[in-house]
């Protein structure tokens, strides 16, 4: 009877090892991945950063785009300019009450 229990008892600790063991990998596998979500997530900003800086850029060379293909006086685009400005300041007032 002795002996059962001993192979019991030999039989539990190999399964312990083992779980523990399993336990340990995926508990470094665990914090490989949050460590790849973090990598991801700044990715993410980076790249939604850089989007918006390249839909303004793009909104400017539209803006110039139309004022110089719309008008070939200076004149005209100097008026263009002014409305533009003004249109801000007013925007700007608005915003300010």
């Amino acid at each position: 009877m002795e002996v059962e229990q001993k192979d019991i008892l030999i039989t539990l600790k190999d399964k312990v090892k083992k779980l523990l063991s399993l336990y340990n990998n995926l508990k470094a596998e665990n914090t490989e991945l949050k460590k790849q979500i973090e990598d991801y997530n700044t990715q993410l900003k980076n790249k939604e950063a850089e989007l918006d800086f390249l839909k303004n850029k793009h909104n400017k060379l539209k803006l110039a785009k139309s004022l110089v293909a719309s008008t070939g006086d200076s004149h005209d685009a100097k008026i263009k300019i002014n409305r533009i400005v003004r249109e801000i300041d007013k925007c700007i007032a608005l915003l300010n009450r």
